[in-house]
């Protein structure tokens, strides 16, 4: 019973910290990306060590012992990581690329 509560516990922490991450990447006005990069290291570190631990709840739990890397918060967190990385370049690429096209064709 504890350890179904802590887990469930855990997980909403790795969303927590997974939805930090994604904050401190895409939604901090006025900075460059840059900044922002460098502001989400931190974020990643932190979010790795809390999906990570609730990644060892979760393959406490279950009978036959699984890699680590096969359990829910470990996967989450590392598609997350992945998508937020994708998303983070690609963002990063149409405004240093794309974005001033748009600004130079304004009427006026």
């Amino acid at each position: 019973m504890l350890l179904d509560l802590s887990r469930a516990v855990s997980l909403a922490l790795s969303i927590i910290s997974l939805y930090a991450l994604m904050d401190s990447a895409f939604f901090i006005p006025g900075t460059r990306w840059e900044e922002r990069l460098v502001a989400s290291f931190a974020r990643i570190a932190f979010a790795a060590c809390v999906c990570f631990a609730s990644g060892i709840l979760f393959r406490h739990s279950t009978d036959p012992a699984v890699p680590l890397t096969r359990t829910l918060p470990v996967r989450l967190f590392l598609w997350t990581l992945l998508g937020i990385s994708l998303l983070f370049f690609i963002s990063w690429y149409l405004d240093v690329y794309y974005m001033p096209l748009l600004w130079r064709n304004q009427p006026h």
